[in-house]
């Protein structure tokens, strides 16, 4: 996915975006959404949420 789809997606549900770093709007998104924010921060093999929309992209 994109920086530019993932800012619509955070628009659309209506998470500020402005001088926000790509990974904090994930993690805004991975919140509001009752997830873990956990995006990047290593842990994805134990996260639990196999089912995220930014696993494929987690690191």
């Amino acid at each position: 996915m994109t920086f530019a789809e993932i800012k619509d997606i955070a628009r659309e549900r209506g998470i500020r975006i402005a001088g926000v770093k790509k990974v904090e709007i994930v993690r805004a998104i991975q919140a509001q959404e009752g997830n873990e924010p956990c995006f990047a921060t290593g842990r994805s093999a134990e996260c639990g949420q196999p089912r995220c929309l930014w696993i494929a992209a987690c690191d």
